[in-house]
């Protein structure tokens, strides 16, 4: 194949991968509804009526708790195949568990020391 053909097509394909991804937002912008009403914009409980403002803050307490969740439960993720692989990697394989292990305590002292796992 020639060396402009094969550039050709990708250019191509990038103008056509832009103008994909741009389709949808332009048609979001150009079909959506103008106007919006009270009954529209309210927030919707099952048939029920709203009984307080649905825009209450929540203490970022339990944003950090579900972050440390998160870190400490994808964790179990990367220990168990290296468990299961332990006689396989051998000294190299426990090295890496160490530093990955480290890590991640070094990330629960952190948040134990600002309070990150205390319910106040």
């Amino acid at each position: 194949m020639d060396q402009t053909l094969a550039w050709s097509i990708l250019g191509i394909s990038f103008v056509l991968a832009f103008i994909f991804a741009l389709l949808p937002i332009a048609g979001a912008f150009f079909f959506r509804p103008r106007k919006g009403n009270l009954s529209k914009e309210a927030s919707y409980e099952c048939g029920l009526h709203p009984k307080s403002d649905p825009r209450i803050q929540f203490h970022v307490q339990y944003y950090l708790y579900a972050l440390a969740f998160l870190i400490f439960s994808i964790e179990i993720l990367y220990i168990y195949p290296w468990a299961v692989n332990f006689k396989k990697l051998g000294s190299v394989g426990v090295i890496e568990m160490f530093v990955f292990l480290s890590i991640l305590t070094v990330g629960l002292a952190y948040a134990w020391k600002k309070g990150g796992l205390e319910w106040s």
